[in-house]
């Protein structure tokens, strides 16, 4: 993956720090390091920012490692007819993205999640996989219970 992706000036600050979270929760998938955060701060420091520009990408992976469990979880009942082990490990650093934000950031709109989740999804999955988790993430939001446009804080 090229890290020109994830610092793409032409995003946002949050679609950078969405980027990169789903960037080290994909490298983290294939490869767990020995010492988290450590490697998370590596991984933050090659992408020549200062790390407060990154804040929010530590948030988000703090977060969804904390509650990988639940997230996995509730991914794992919503992959119908689809064993989780075989979920592309891209589609599955985006699902658990998601998820943890429609879940837990509650700043933040499920529909903005979702929007940014397929944007992001646009540079480094398919067409098929797209769809796959726009209908995941979608019945994450409605099994949420929360209003879609709305931040609850």
């Amino acid at each position: 993956m090229d890290l020109d992706l994830i610092v793409n000036p032409e995003w946002s600050q949050r679609r950078q720090n969405r980027t990169a979270a789903f960037r080290f929760l994909y490298q983290w998938e294939l490869n767990p390091p020995d010492d988290l955060s450590a490697d998370l701060h590596e991984f933050l420091e090659k992408l020549e920012k200062d790390e407060n520009y990154f804040s929010y990408t530590i948030d988000l992976v703090d977060g969804i490692l904390e509650k990988l469990e639940e997230i996995d979880s509730l991914i794992t009942e919503l992959v119908t007819n689809w064993e989780f082990s075989r979920i592309a490990k891209t589609d599955l650093a985006i699902l658990r993205l998601g998820i943890y934000e429609i879940l837990y950031r509650l700043d933040v709109p499920p529909v903005v999640v979702i929007d940014e989740a397929l944007e992001i999804s646009k540079d480094f999955c398919s067409d098929n996989s797209r769809k796959f988790l726009n209908g995941v993430l979608d019945q994450a939001s409605k099994r949420s219970g929360r209003p879609n446009r709305e931040r609850l804080v």
